[in-house]
This record gives C-alpha cells, sequence and structure tokens, in this order.
C-alpha cells in the first residue's frame, strides 16, 4: 500500500463489473435479462461484466431499482476502481521518472529540509513533483526551461551550468515566501527605507535579519534567505510573485560584507528595472541585462560605500585600522564595507582588516 497525507491506497481494487457478475448470479439472471430490465444495450452490459466498460452515474440509478442495491454504491465501486488504475499509471510515470529525479541534489535538498529523506528512487521522484508543485518532468521543464508561463518565471534555466539545482534554490524561495502575509508593494515607501536600511547594515545587531525582513514588509517587498546548493551558487535573486517583489538571499560566504552589497543590489532591481526582470547569477545575460546588473551594482556601491568615498580612502597615505574605523563612521557605513571593497580590488592582502569582516549565520531562519 502507499500512504500520502495519511491516506490509504489499497493495491488492487477489482472492477465493479466482478460485483454486478456475482449479484446477478445470485439472482439468477443473465446479461441478456439484465440488459432488458435496465434498458441499456447487452453490448454495454458485458463490457462491464467483462471489466472493459465503465459504470455511469445513470445506470447506477437504474442498477439500484434492478439490483436493490444502491446507485451511490456502484458509483463508489466505479470510482474505486478509476482511481486505482490512475494510481497505478502513475506509480509507472514515477519509475519512468527516476532517472530524471538523479539531476537533482536531493540528498542536499533533504539535508535542509526541503523534501523528506527517503532511499526510494520512486519517493523521491513524488516528494520532488510535490516540492515543485508539478506533475511530470515535461511539466518541469515547460516551466523552468522553456517558458511556458512567462507572467510567472522569465528566464530559461537551461541557460545555467547547475538548472536542477538551481530550480530547487529558487523554489524554495517562492515556497518561504509565499508564508509571508506583505502589504501591497509600495516603490517609494521602499525607497525611502533604504536609509533605515543602511543604519542597520551600519550597526549590525545580531538581530539583523528578523529586522531587515520587517523594514522591508512594511512596503510590500519579501525577504528570504535560502542557502546554496552544491553547483548552484547565488549570492541572490530578485523577481515578483504576484504583486510583491521576492529578494531572496543566500548569504555565501557567511559575510556582512558581501550580504549588504547583495541586498542594495538586488533592491536596484526592483526600483529600477520593473516586473519583467527577474535576477540569478550564472544566467547568461543579454547585452540589455548586462547593463541592468551593472547599473544594480553601482546602485549597491552608492549606498554602501560610494566611488567617491573610495577615493579618499585611497588618498590617505598610510591606512591603518583606526583610519577604517574614522572613515566608517565619517560616510556612515561599516567598516566591512570598506576592506571588503579594497580586499576586492586587492588593494589590501586579505588578511588585512579581517576583523572588521562579521560572520553571519542565518540557518535558523
Amino acid at each position: 500500500m502507499r500512504t500520502i497525507n495519511n491516506q490509504y491506497y489499497p493495491e488492487t481494487v477489482t472492477h465493479p463489473g466482478i460485483t454486478l457478475s456475482e449479484r446477478l448470479n445470485e439472482l439468477g439472471m443473465g446479461s441478456k435479462e439484465f440488459a432488458v430490465r435496465t434498458g441499456k444495450p447487452e453490448k454495454t452490459i458485458s463490457h462491464i461484466l467483462s471489466g472493459e466498460g465503465s459504470i455511469t452515474p445513470e445506470m447506477a440509478v437504474m442498477f439500484e431499482d434492478v439490483l436493490q442495491i444502491p446507485a451511490n454504491f456502484w458509483l463508489n465501486r466505479q470510482k474505486q476502481y478509476n482511481e486505482a488504475i490512475a494510481r497505478q499509471k502513475r506509480k509507472e510515470d514515477l519509475v519512468a521518472a527516476v532517472e530524471w529525479s538523479k539531476q537533482f541534489p536531493y540528498s542536499d535538498m533533504a539535508r535542509l529540509g526541503w523534501v523528506k529523506v527517503t532511499r526510494h528512487p520512486e519517493e523521491k521522484v513524488s516528494n520532488l513533483f510535490q516540492y515543485f508543485s508539478i506533475a511530470t518532468p515535461k511539466a518541469f521543464e515547460d516551466y523552468y526551461f522553456r517558458q511556458k508561463l512567462k507572467v510567472r518565471f522569465r528566464i530559461s534555466l537551461a541557460r545555467t551550468k547547475k538548472p536542477f539545482a538551481f530550480a530547487a534554490w529558487l523554489r524554495q524561495g517562492e515556497i518561504k515566501a509565499n508564508e509571508m502575509k506583505a502589504l501591497p508593494y509600495d516603490a517609494r515607501k521602499f525607497e525611502s527605507s533604504l536609509f533605515e536600511i543602511k543604519n542597520l547594515m551600519v550597526s549590525h545587531p545580531d538581530d539583523f535579519f528578523q529586522q531587515l525582513q520587517s523594514i522591508c514588509m512594511e512596503a510590500g517587498v519579501k525577504v528570504v534567505y535560502t542557502p546554496c546548493l552544491p553547483g548552484a551558487s547565488a549570492h541572490g535573486s530578485t523577481r515578483w510573485l504576484g504583486d510583491n517583489p521576492l529578494i531572496q538571499l543566500s548569504a555565501r560566504y557567511k559575510q556582512n560584507d558581501i550580504f549588504w552589497f547583495t541586498f542594495f543590489h538586488e533592491a536596484a532591481h526592483i526600483l529600477k528595472h520593473g516586473k519583467k526582470f527577474v535576477t540569478l547569477e550564472s544566467v547568461n545575460f543579454s547585452p540589455e541585462d548586462k547593463e541592468k546588473e551593472e547599473e544594480a551594482n553601482q546602485f549597491a556601491i552608492e549606498w554602501t560605500f560610494s566611488s567617491d568615498q573610495e577615493k579618499e580612502v585611497l588618498a590617505q597615505a598610510c591606512l591603518t585600522e583606526e583610519s577604517i574605523v574614522a572613515f566608517s563612521k565619517k560616510f556612515n557605513t561599516h567598516p566591512a564595507m570598506i576592506i571588503g571593497r579594497l580586499h576586492h580590488k586587492e588593494i589590501v592582502h586579505y588578511s588585512v582588516g579581517r576583523k572588521f569582516i562579521k560572520p553571519i549565520d542565518l540557518s535558523e531562519n
């Protein structure tokens, strides 16, 4: 037997024609007589008795009068049989999709609690179907690769190196976002909230992520955390779910400087590029999209540690940890944003100023 959502499904269910045959034998009635009494063609009755035909509601009511067995009995028997046949076919579909399921990092998804732990191949397929809310591998490919629903998903993951892992990561973002109830999106409110969010970046309290989520939710923006999957390393992604924008962050490398830069980068896409633009690293962008990515980078730079501020820092003859702290206070930014930029541009060695980089752990979010 199989159990799904606490429901029991017998392995075998006999066709109602067998029960009909037994009842006719009890009554000593042949199929021809029964056909005459019900007003149905003998061929129709023969098909039911042989398991080739189905009992319709009209027939069930007629059978009730002739056999003194309620119509709902025959309808339930037919329904149970039809479902059993469909589930048998579904079982065959699951077996056929086992190779498809092997393309997902299932064990990593299970470790993160995204799907149930199992060693049975067919159960893995079923769990993946439920996870993605799809019924077949073709449906998965139509949605994530062929963009059959462009109003919901506007990029093709077929252009990524690990499309199945990226799809799983993106889907987890949708699942988390759908659990959140947000106000209608307010662009002006979201833009003005960036000043409050920047102050949050500067102070970086222990509960910074919860505060960030709360601030964004007030403006109708959903922010979720989902860790990376092997082979699908992305700092973040932005897309719209219905009327609310979603910022999905991975906290890759678990550093506050990278986290905050990524957030402001994704915020730029929401404010500047509209519903039709979907961001995801490792996708081969068009020239127009690359311009938008660069625009988002510049937006994040200006909000975290601007180009002019960087020039001022580099103009100092001798940079010390004390001067980095002084500059961070002057520019109202976190020291990690300054030292992180200098690390990224290889202006200073990665060992310098490491104490300013704050580790972040969002595993409980």
